[in-house]
């Protein structure tokens, strides 16, 4: 069994991003493919959100664990993020017509893919 010391974060955040990039690319052509441009559209935007969300989580976590300086903007940017999400959020659905159950299913990418990576852990820690 694998002990917590021999768990590879790093690897495991790489991986969650090419899964939550794998996601987003395949849930995009599903939904272009079944339900046309309004819901293919909505699920590339929703999807876009997550990726973004991801990348500026791992910037944090970098930068908490000293790899990273941090600036003063940086501060700032921490704080008003999820504003900044809710705000592009909201101009894509309501100006844009793309489906919001779409945008739902795209926004929660990351969350399929840490499920899936969380799964990939358990299965390779009993060997």
């Amino acid at each position: 069994m694998t002990t917590p010391e021999e768990v590879d974060y790093d690897r495991a955040a790489d991986r969650v991003g090419r899964i939550t990039l794998a996601l987003a690319v395949v849930g995009t052509a599903v939904a272009f493919g079944v339900k046309g441009l309004p819901w293919g559209g909505g699920f590339f935007l929703g999807s876009l959100i997550s990726v973004v969300n991801y990348r500026w989580l791992r910037r944090l976590v970098d930068s908490l664990g000293g790899e990273r300086k941090t600036h003063g903007h940086g501060k700032v940017f921490l704080a008003l993020r999820y504003v900044l999400l809710g705000g592009a959020a909201y101009v894509i659905v309501r100006f844009a017509s793309v489906s919001l159950p779409a945008v739902l299913a795209g926004v929660f990418v990351l969350t399929a893919a840490i499920m899936i990576e969380a799964a990939i852990e358990i299965v390779y820690a009993r060997k």
